[in-house]
């Protein structure tokens, strides 16, 4: 596809020359700038109209692929072209934002969310002028996004999600081709892709039919759910040719994607160990030690277990100490995260966190503050902002398996579930866990736990010193019992 430039059509044309609402008034804050509406077959360009001909216009047209692109980044170089802005169009600005910064140019991708209600402008045309005016005067903000050796490692763990997902998706497809025979094998155990379920699986799959030999594959430590006689119920059914052929594509399939898995975890290895650590930086104003924490010199306590609802295929590999060693410290200390849990936090948010000015801005970035929309003195809406983040759902889904520890961020956790119930009190839990990131992070101090019994005395003195300010305002006075302290 050839580059269209300088061919704009009139009825495209804005009808004053120059940008679409001028501001004589206000500063320019980037002179060489350029927006770009980007599309799935052609981008659209604004320059300013200083950096070309009287004769030519500022607004280009150009295709999508290679070759087009290489001849829109030339074009902006030639113009003078400093900082480019553009929208966050699906996956089609990945290969422009390379090219951009290929050359040296500054990118800055917008939200797209941002610029949608604006009325008017509704073209690509005036969308590129936009862009470009509201990127001169400094009113646009750019999308968080790490490094290119972060973005690598983001991309493998993404595709490893997508893998893990599709082989969820097989095993559905195996129990409905068990459930179309009447074998209620994923009834009687607990998982059917665990050790017993893949040996009951790979016998049926080889032609056994008998219910009692299949039965004596179970182990009878682990299958605590059902007894041998109401297994042997659950593994009568009508062998069917069709559905078996179905069970074992579906099988087949999943142990295809469990190797896929595994060479995914391999390449993620070789990332991980061409990444380098960060140079830290002391902070000027470090934080003070917590009294609140345990004593360090004493013997550290080991982890405690607890259950996690699983979403695919562990990491099999032992990557702690590399992550300890491009962190600077052992974020898996923290209850509720796994080596696999601070992998992928990792991967989306990068390792420098001084893109975000403090742990405020951290946590609104990662929707988990509540919004004070206000108008007339009056507040609207306090909800939390709806953001698509992966960091957030995953501290979200651990937050009700710290709940059930007897720790003090279980601890908090029951109380704002009695308070705000399941859904505010994972966003609360997950709003704790994104602090403690930020801060182990950025300050590379090591993570001791809080004592719960500090924070439960905590909790008993702000409720003490509540119900002392509700008697002084009845006209009461407080008085503690001397058998109960």
């Amino acid at each position: 596809m050839k580059a269209k430039r300088a061919k704009v059509s009139r009825r495209h044309q804005p009808k004053q020359h120059g940008p679409i609402r001028p501001a004589a008034k206000m500063p320019q804050v980037n002179p060489h700038a350029a927006g770009i509406d980007v599309g799935a077959t052609a981008h659209w360009v604004c320059v300013p109209e200083d950096s070309v001909p009287e004769d030519q216009s500022n607004i280009g047209s150009f295709g999508a692929f290679s070759g087009d692109l290489d001849k829109l980044v030339e074009w902006l170089l030639a113009c003078g072209v400093k900082t480019v802005a553009m929208e966050s169009t699906g996956v089609y600005w990945i290969p422009l934002m390379q090219k951009l910064e290929a050359a040296g140019l500054e990118a800055l991708l917008v939200n797209a969310r941002h610029l949608k209600n604006v009325p008017g402008r509704k073209s690509d045309v005036k969308d590129c002028q936009w862009l470009q005016q509201l990127h001169s005067y400094g009113l646009l903000t750019g999308s968080f996004r790490p490094q290119h050796d972060i973005c690598s490692l983001r991309s493998y763990l993404r595709h490893r999600q997508t893998l893990i997902g599709s082989a969820g998706r097989e095993v559905q497809h195996m129990q409905k081709a068990l459930l179309q025979m009447n074998v209620h094998l994923h009834h009687a155990v607990s998982d059917l892709v665990g050790a017993t379920g893949l040996r009951i699986l790979e016998a049926i799959l080889a032609g056994e039919r008998n219910p009692k030999v299949l039965v004596e594959l179970r182990d009878d430590k682990l299958c605590t759910k059902t007894t041998k006689e109401e297994m042997e119920k659950a593994l009568e059914g009508h062998w069917r040719d069709e559905h078996l052929f179905a069970l074992r594509q579906a099988f087949e399939t999943y142990r295809h994607l469990l190797k896929q898995v595994s060479e995914c975890d391999e390449q993620i290895q070789v990332v991980l160990s061409q990444l380098e650590a960060p140079e830290f930086k002391a902070p000027e104003n470090p934080v003070p030690p917590n009294p609140k924490a345990a004593d360090p010199t004493k013997s550290k306590p080991k982890k405690k277990r607890f259950h996690v609802n699983k979403t695919g295929p562990s990491l099999k590999l032992d990557l702690t100490e590399e992550l300890k060693r491009l962190c600077g410290v052992d974020l898996t200390r923290i209850i509720g995260l796994s080596v696999l849990s601070v992998l992928m936090i990792i991967s989306e948010i990068g390792l420098d966190m001084s893109r975000w000015r403090n742990a405020k801005a951290f946590c609104a970035w990662l929707g988990l503050c509540p919004r004070n929309k206000i108008s007339g003195g009056k507040l609207l809406d306090s909800r939390t902002a709806h953001v698509v983040n992966r960091v957030s759902n995953l501290l979200r889904i651990v937050a009700p398996s710290i709940g059930k520890t007897d720790t003090w961020l279980g601890i908090f956790h029951r109380r704002m579930r009695s308070r705000l119930g399941p859904a505010g009190a994972n966003t609360a839990t997950a709003r704790k866990l994104a602090c403690l990131i930020y801060h182990l992070l950025k300050y590379k101090e090591e993570h001791i736990d809080v004592d719960c019994l500090v924070f439960s005395e905590k909790i008993r003195t702000q409720r003490i010193n509540r119900l002392r300010k509700q008697a002084e305002e009845l006209g009461m006075q407080l008085t503690e019992n001397e058998k109960a302290a």
